[in-house]
């Protein structure tokens, strides 16, 4: 009696094990038909959802702490589906496609088939209030207000400031032994971008802030996981504290009614007007786009402005060139005083960045190959089509820049760092460095010219060479940049 039990329990778990082996099987092959399976007409994008509830998430995370960053997920994924695929991360359905077409359909203009959508621990980082990460008419109402810290005529004192500060640091690399670009740059742009939005120079309240923000950008794309030691749990608790010294600062200055010429102090006087409560921003708001204009401007800039050091230590000719040119424009400046003065020594001229073509050329080529914002989100608000793809309800739809960027059929030799190929402008929707359409970049020109300043006296005072050539990328980092920050050796021109 006891052997015939045991053997209807070792049969019962085969035919557990068999059920079990035939279901993952079904599974596959269903997986494996649907990503395989042509697309005539009206289909799902080609992909692979992964495995049951986590999806392909895990791989997902594997290229953001790999040393090819985050996009080598998606790479590997247009070399095998095209230039459209699928796939499942952190629970929800993403598309991600690289084509103009789709760029300026979904960008061009807000479509209502559609909504701005970040990644959940994107959105709980930056908060609610967020304009990243706000819907189509909260969007509208934020980028009214914060639009007013980009106006024309703030960017001369801007210009001038960032140029005083770039002279000022460029300086003290003299007594350097070792100079890491990245560092050097998240630095500069950390303390421009603060004297600007808050007049904010203490010493130790910026290199708390700037500890802080560095921990909200690292945990960008991670698993949102509350617990103690994880990144995002990290990331909380320097958002937290962002919040509270900004309500500080708030609260400082409506008690001592201070009068300070930068954009916080604009909001609060806005606020202080006779408009109606609901034309107004709330407190909330302008913390949550504060630490979003500080993100924004100081990582994506310093990561830029790495590559394109970068790029220029690989490309000798190309900085050859533009050293000439810019060596041109400080002696016309000299002619025009009078003196002869060192490059360093004279103040930048309001036209002078408009003088700098080549070097304009030459950030563009830099943005168009580093792509430091490598998709733009959408979520699909109800089953619709894209092309000839069936898109449903909550699926988040990626605009891919960086596939767009390296589109052979689009830019010659794509891989190549040629400025010269922006002698004429793009096609509309092809160049995707700050977006495009109602949500464009609104620090697009503020961080033109931070770039520009800091090449024109960059190549006016040094010349470098890279001491490490590795290029390989930073863990976890939400904006690609170089594991090495990229080392260098400086010589006085």
């Amino acid at each position: 009696m006891q052997m015939v039990i045991l053997l209807l329990d070792v049969l019962n778990l085969f035919l557990i094990g068999a059920v079990t082996l035939a279901w993952v099987l079904l599974w596959v092959f269903k997986r494996s038909f649907i990503s395989a399976s042509p697309c005539n007409k009206h289909c799902v994008p080609p992909g692979n959802s992964g495995f049951p509830l986590v999806g392909e998430t895990l791989a997902f995370v594997r290229a953001y702490s790999g040393p090819y960053g985050v996009y080598d997920f998606v790479r590997t994924r247009h070399l095998k589906y095209g230039d459209c695929f699928r796939t499942e991360i952190f629970g929800k359905t993403h598309v991600f496609i690289s084509r103009s077409k789709v760029a300026k359909s979904l960008l061009g203009s807000e479509s209502l088939n559609f909504s701005k959508r970040y990644i959940k621990s994107i959105g709980e980082l930056l908060g609610k209030e967020s304009m990243l990460c706000s819907s189509h008419e909260h969007h509208a109402f934020l980028r009214h207000h914060v639009s007013n810290l980009f106006a024309l005529d703030s960017f001369a004192s801007f210009a001038e400031y960032f140029d005083e500060l770039t002279v000022q640091i460029l300086e003290e690399w003299k007594r350097k032994e070792h100079i890491v670009v990245f560092d050097e740059a998240m630095e500069l742009t950390f303390r421009a971008i603060c004297k600007m939005i808050m007049s904010l120079d203490d010493e130790e309240e910026l290199k708390r802030l700037q500890h802080d923000i560095f921990l909200i950008t690292e945990a960008m794309l991670s698993f949102p996981l509350r617990f103690p030691g994880t990144r995002f749990y990290k990331g909380l608790k320097a958002r937290k504290r962002v919040m509270n010294a900004l309500r500080e600062m708030i609260s400082s200055r409506r008690k001592n009614f201070e009068n300070k010429r930068d954009f916080l102090q604009f909001l609060l006087a806005t606020n202080q007007s006779e408009k109606k409560d609901e034309e107004l921003l709330n407190d909330d708001q302008i913390v949550d786009n504060i630490l979003t204009l500080i993100i924004a401007g100081q990582v994506t800039t310093a990561s830029a402005i790495t590559w394109m050091v970068r790029y220029l230590d690989e490309h000798a000719e190309v900085q050859d060139k533009l050293r000439m040119f810019s060596i041109s424009i400080c002696l016309n400046q000299e002619m025009q005083l009078g003196f002869k003065y060192k490059c360093s020594d004279i103040t930048m001229a309001p036209g002078t960045l408009n003088e700098m073509q080549y070097a304009s050329k030459v950030v563009k080529e830099t943005l168009r190959m580093a792509t430091v914002v490598s998709w733009f989100p959408r979520e699909a608000l109800k089953d619709c089509q894209i092309e000839e793809f069936q898109i449903k309800k909550g699926w988040i739809v990626n605009v891919d820049a960086r596939g767009i960027h390296y589109d052979s059929t689009i830019y010659n030799d794509p891989t190549k760092f040629i400025p010269l190929r922006f002698d004429d402008d793009p096609k509309p929707y092809t160049f995707l460095a700050f977006g495009a359409g109602g949500r464009t970049c609104l620090g697009m020109n503020l961080a033109k010219i931070m770039m520009l300043v800091f090449l024109h006296r960059l190549v006016t005072t040094y010349r470098w060479e890279v001491t490490d050539k590795d290029w390989r990328q930073e863990k976890w980092a939400m904006f690609p940049r170089l594991r090495n920050g990229c080392p260098i050796n400086v010589i006085a021109v």
